[in-house]
């Protein structure tokens, strides 16, 4: 009988940590405390992203390779996660990204409109920057603020329902820095930074994955057919 050609394994499993060189030395050794808090390191590829993000404002292509030499996944694999979230982009974006939700309860509430006059305003279009790169707009499916209707975020961080007249001053608010200390640039989810790692001790973490796979183990076998199949 011909023994049957060897399969190879995947490409991810021989990839090694590369030396990142776009992102900065603090981005990488906040990337690093990332990385040890989850059991694969592939694991930490979104969070990645999001300190990227902060750092450009966007995810550069020479950021997603830095990404995938940390993580272990191709820079192709970096660019195909990041592609499915609203949250992530991978395209410049102004320093501040507008969203106006148009679902059912803005929509009621006047958000069609806002947007509308929003675009007129900034000149541009949902989804363009104004030329000076200050702000990006986008129309939101939901914003999750349906009592403050038409709903406005700046940098995921909600300003409250906007008219017309309101959005013009936020905007004027934001190209004066008056409202930076609220409204940091695009890309900083959270000012605040962890300073602790696990809480529980590596070592019954290791301890407790154990367990986990050998009554994983346990259950397949005893699921498997008695007498390896069917005479």
């Amino acid at each position: 009988m011909t023994e049957p050609t060897p399969v190879a394994a995947p490409r991810r499993a021989a990839l090694a940590p590369a030396a990142p060189t776009h992102l900065s030395s603090d981005m990488v050794a906040r990337a690093r405390q990332l990385i040890a808090l989850y059991p694969e390191r592939r694991s930490a590829l979104i969070p990645l992203c999001h300190l990227a993000q902060e750092q450009d404002g966007w995810l550069t292509p020479e950021a997603m390779v830095d990404i995938a030499g940390l993580v272990g996944v191709t820079p192709g694999e970096v660019l195909g996660t990041a592609s499915f979230y609203d949250m992530l982009h991978t395209e410049p974006m102004g320093r501040y990204v507008v969203a106006v939700c148009t679902n059912i309860a803005c929509l009621l509430g006047g958000g069609a409109e806002l947007l509308e006059h929003a675009e007129d305003s900034l000149g541009i279009g949902a989804g363009g920057t104004t030329r000076d790169g200050t702000v990006t707009l986008e129309e939101a499916e939901c914003l999750a603020d349906c009592d403050r209707a038409p709903c406005v975020q700046v940098n995921h961080r909600y300003v409250g329902a906007q008219t017309p007249e309101s959005f013009d001053r936020l905007i004027a608010d934001l190209r004066s820095g008056t409202r930076d200390g609220e409204v940091p640039p695009h890309g900083t989810l959270n000012r605040v930074r962890r300073t602790d790692g696990l809480a529980v001790d590596p070592e019954v973490v290791a301890e407790e994955r154990r367990a986990e796979a050998e009554a994983r183990a346990a259950r397949e076998a005893a699921a498997a057919p008695a007498g390896g199949g069917v005479a």
